[in-house]
């Protein structure tokens, strides 16, 4: 099912996310969508916790959030952000540019991640991101996402 959204929507729960998102565990990383202005904007948060698979190997003795998973946190939001809009359920990151990591990310910490759409044009969006831990930024950047079928050609995003 393919919601598309013109006003803002708010507090969306993790099962209203997986409505919109095709991902399932242990991929879907959005906890909980604060606000999604569609094609424009949005917030989530995701909740790091020491039972999530990666920690088991990155590292075993000193547990940080590979940054991987970060960007395709970020990315999700972004997909949403989309998909809200008229684009496809199913996106794809291809693009990560400028991307930094300013603080490690440690089970515990909850992560608000940020996605503002820059620009685009007939089936992709590019997005302003951001992942931040108590207001400190741990990781931003640009993220460019893809409709597949190219709905944005069809004036839907």
């Amino acid at each position: 099912m393919t919601i598309v959204a013109a006003a803002p929507v708010t507090g969306l729960s993790n099962d209203q996310i997986r409505e919109v998102l095709p991902h399932r565990w242990p991929m879907l990383l959005l906890d909980r969508v604060g606000k999604v202005e569609p094609g424009t904007k949005g917030t989530a948060t995701k909740n790091v916790t020491g039972t999530e698979l990666w920690f088991q190997g990155h590292f075993p003795t000193e547990a940080v959030l590979p940054g991987v998973v970060m960007i395709e946190a970020m990315a999700q939001l972004a997909g949403l952000v989309f998909a809200l809009a008229g684009a496809s359920r199913i996106s794809y990151l291809a693009g990560v540019r400028s991307m930094r990591f300013r603080r490690p990310v440690v089970p515990g910490d909850r992560l608000t991640l940020t996605a503002e759409r820059t620009g685009g044009g007939a089936g992709f969006a590019e997005f302003r991101v951001s992942a931040r831990v108590d207001g400190q930024v741990a990781a931003e950047g640009i993220l460019t996402i893809v409709d597949p079928a190219g709905n944005a050609a069809e004036g839907k995003v």
